[in-house]
């Protein structure tokens, strides 16, 4: 029994600093004009500012997390927030939700309009690249 609650521990430690470890890039549709974005362009998308895209968020996620932290300066609560406001006042609908970085890809390789942020190890050829989060 210790021995298996050894490796369940050790399996979900190396689980998280996995993730934790993932770097996280925000892509767009391989046809898309933009070769680059800045991160204050990006935020401005995520938090509904810019409508010249069509934006697909994580749901709950460590690539979530950092995403909304170090691009916008928000966490979770401050993003939900913003969202309530704007949908509220019937000014915008919030990103389409999806549960991974593979189905965030294959959202933005099928929407000319499509941005993503997601764990640069899902990047194909149908997307590309145009920040890296630090």
């Amino acid at each position: 029994m210790k021995a298996l609650k050894y490796s369940l521990l050790m399996a979900s430690t190396v689980a998280v600093f996995g993730v934790a470890n993932a770097e996280v890039v925000v892509v767009v549709n391989a046809k898309h004009p933009a070769a680059s974005m800045t991160a204050a362009q990006v935020a401005d998308v995520y938090l509904g500012k810019d409508s010249s895209f069509a934006p697909v968020d994580l749901t709950e996620s460590a690539p979530r997390e950092t995403f909304y932290s170090k691009v916008a300066g928000k966490d979770s609560a401050q993003v939900k927030a913003i969202w309530a406001r704007l949908v509220f006042t019937g000014k915008s609908q919030p990103p389409k939700e999806v549960g991974s970085s593979a189905d965030a890809v294959k959202q933005v390789a099928g929407n000319d309009k499509g941005i993503a942020y997601v764990d640069k190890s899902a990047v194909d050829g149908s997307v590309k690249v145009v920040l890296t989060v630090q």
